[in-house]
């Protein structure tokens, strides 16, 4: 879909997560513009190895590490951030009254928002996959995608198997994560009380859980020398859906995200209550805007990858 801004349109930046990868992504913003190609030489740089190629030729099962996909997903994202800045004049760049990311995508809303910076948040992205991944070894785990139950009910499942309410997407797409047994338990439990459908999901391990409590201490170790700049632009919370602008908050937040829900439906809630009316995902896939539309279907909605979805926001 394309946009129309006005000066009274507010606008939310929207940066996917983890899931959202697939070879050759980035491709074409590296072809084509020198801006995201500086973006993807700063990551390898700062992550001493060539990640871009893994993004561009995988392979697939390569791309698909947590260490692999994060920051790939994060580059692709800024990339294509920087591209739009290059491609289109000033006045049809919407301006962002605030941004959110989903997991992983929080940490590139960061960046993107100029309050970490390339290097910064490369290598505290890498560290976050690094300590999950052991966390994941430590804990072993899974996840399951549950729709059609609200977070109420999907919250005594959890109870009652021993396992965690994950990400709350939309009222009726819920994620739960657990050790391989509770999971099973739940997801059976859910089918009993009138589940649409009952998704397991091809992940490494239980993320958003307190099967990744272990996680924390490495990342409180990571943030300390990392310098967070304060911005103008408000980024929407995942664990709580508020917004927080604070390096303090920032922080605290980043830890509390690594074992704690993803709150995605209320971070939309709160943009749509403060006048936001226009959400535009910046990066690959379009899990995003198609949230925000089961969401709220009245919601203006646009996916943003490559130069040609670049181009067609000033059409």
């Amino acid at each position: 879909m394309t946009l129309t801004f006005s000066e009274q349109t507010k606008t939310a930046y929207l940066f996917p997560g983890q899931g959202a990868q697939v070879v050759g992504m980035g491709k074409d913003l590296y072809q084509n513009s020198r801006a995201a190609r500086d973006i993807f030489e700063q990551v390898d740089d700062a992550l001493g190895r060539s990640l871009s190629t893994i993004l561009f030729e995988g392979p697939e099962d390569l791309l698909r590490d947590t260490i692999n996909a994060q920051p790939g997903i994060m580059a692709v994202s800024l990339a294509c951030m920087e591209a739009i800045k290059e491609n289109l004049d000033q006045d049809d760049i919407p301006v962002p009254f605030a941004m959110a990311g989903h997991s992983l995508g929080e940490y590139t809303a960061l960046s993107a928002a100029g309050i970490l910076n390339v290097k910064d948040v490369s290598r505290l992205v890498q560290k976050r996959g690094e300590l999950m991944q052991e966390a994941c070894e430590k804990n072993p785990g899974t996840m399951a995608a549950i729709l059609g139950l609200d977070e109420v009910v999907l919250q005594e499942i959890a109870k009652e198997s021993g396992t965690y309410v994950s990400n709350v997407n939309t009222n009726e797409q819920i994620v739960i994560s657990g050790s391989n047994m509770g999971i099973a338990r739940a997801m059976d439990l859910a089918t009993a009380r009138g589940a649409k459908k009952v998704i397991p999901l091809r992940v490494g391990g239980a993320f958003h859980s307190g099967l990744m409590e272990s996680a924390k201490a490495g990342l409180v170790e990571a943030l300390e020398s990392i310098e967070f700049r304060k911005s103008d632009i408000s980024i929407i919370a995942n664990c709580t859906g508020d917004a927080i602008n604070s390096p303090e908050e920032i922080k605290q937040e980043l830890v509390s995200q690594i074992a704690g829900c993803v709150q995605w439906k209320r971070s939309v809630d709160h943009m749509i209550r403060t006048g936001v009316n226009n959400f535009v995902e910046i990066g690959p896939g379009r899990a995003l805007t198609g949230m925000v539309k089961r969401i709220d279907r009245k919601a203006n909605t646009t996916s943003v990858s490559d130069i040609e979805s670049i181009l067609a926001l000033s059409r």
